[in-house]
């Protein structure tokens, strides 16, 4: 099922990142997740694609468009190129620059926005705390106006990018307790006092690098404050909506490669005479799993149909990450089922998106906050 949005533009960008991932991530999949990285020289290839500029201004080395044509790039990428931590970490982009385009000057967005879309830098949004979780507006890293510098104090966590990551759009309080004292800094690698703690290991995710930072009395130049002082957490809550539908997009994706891997073993895979397919329970959980997809995928579909209309989607975000998020663990669930022993063990694709899978009722806000987020548009 194609998503309802498609374009003959959208059909032609699919050809060519189906094409990138076949030659480019494929061969190499399982190779680098079990490394956990990727080599940097991607970045620059998938520029070259034409496939990171993708809804981002033409003026500042983007391709323009909208968010459906990264999504549909994104989504390419992971069914054909079968590394679901590789194309989470070349996107990282996706949801570190979107800030910095709300809010940045002219010479900030010139400075920081082109050399990650040629490939030549890695971007990464750093929010998560490790005392704060999805409740953003606890956040604790303090950032004090010194002249013409914010001395930053305080740690990140689960930061996708944040090891190989040049710059990062950090939040930092500047300002009283709660939402009104948050403001975003661009962090640039070398600063003084800004280091990795620390790289993390993960269940699932394996090629993209996650980590753990620290800012001690860091000095963070003032140009580098993106807006005004304490306007930031109306652009992370904005920036949060794009990356739920990222987020359920990239649920579909997986999915739908779980399901076609199912789908191709089910009819291989001999059991009793005949093929696992001609038996009416696989192909009843088969059935289950395609009109799944297709129903998050039509959730999806309408929270980016109203986003492009200009509609507040916050609520709608929060279904369509919830319901696909669901459906995703759902699917792959079932996946390794259908796969017996095979989908167990590690040689077999399913197996990784199983661990895959499993973060996304926690990444961009975890299944019980999305629920709050409802319950606070329904009025109850």
């Amino acid at each position: 099922m194609q998503p309802l949005f498609e374009t003959e533009v959208h059909a032609q960008l699919r050809a060519q990142a189906r094409r990138f991932a076949q030659n480019e991530i494929a061969p190499y999949a399982r190779a680098w997740e079990e490394a956990g990285e990727f080599p940097r020289e991607l970045y620059r290839k998938a520029a070259a694609a034409g496939l990171l500029g993708l809804s981002f201004p033409e003026h500042l080395g983007g391709s323009g468009g909208d968010l459906t044509l990264a999504l549909a790039s994104s989504e390419e990428l992971l069914v054909h190129g079968r590394s679901v931590g590789t194309v989470v970490g070349l996107g990282s982009l996706g949801i570190a620059l979107p800030p910095i385009l709300a809010l940045g000057n002219d010479e900030q967005q010139r400075r920081f926005i082109p050399p990650v879309l040629a490939g030549e830098k890695i971007a990464a949004l750093a929010i998560t705390e490790p005392g704060g979780g999805s409740d953003v507006a606890r956040l604790r890293t303090k950032a004090v106006r010194d002249g013409d510098f914010y001395i930053v104090n305080g740690s990140k966590t689960f930061i996708t990018s944040g090891c190989r990551a040049d710059l990062l759009t950090v939040a930092v309080r500047t300002g009283s307790e709660g939402h009104g004292g948050i403001s975003l800094l661009v962090v640039e690698r070398g600063t003084p006092g800004f280091r990795v703690s620390r790289k993390l290991d993960k269940m699932g995710w394996w090629a993209s690098d996650t980590a753990e930072l620290s800012f001690e009395d860091c000095r963070v130049p003032a140009s580098n404050l993106l807006g005004e002082e304490n306007t930031g957490f109306l652009a992370i809550m904005k920036n949060f909506a794009s990356e739920r539908l990222m987020l359920a997009s990239q649920c579909v994706a997986i999915a739908r490669l779980a399901y076609q891997e199912s789908v191709a073993y089910a009819r291989e895979r001999q059991a009793f005479g005949r093929p696992l397919s001609g038996f009416q329970v696989i192909r009843h959980k088969l059935a289950d799993m395609a009109s799944r997809i297709a129903a998050a995928r039509a959730l999806t579909d309408e929270a980016l149909h109203r986003l492009g209309r200009g509609e507040d989607v916050t609520a709608l975000a929060a279904m369509a990450k919830n319901i696909a998020t669901d459906m995703c663990m759902a699917v792959c669930n079932e996946a390794v089922q259908i796969h017996g022993g095979y989908g167990f063990m590690r040689e077999f694709v399913v197996e990784r998106l199983f661990r895959d899978a499993r973060l996304y009722p926690i990444g961009g806000g975890t299944r019980e906050i999305m629920n709050e987020i409802i319950c606070k548009f329904e009025g109850y």
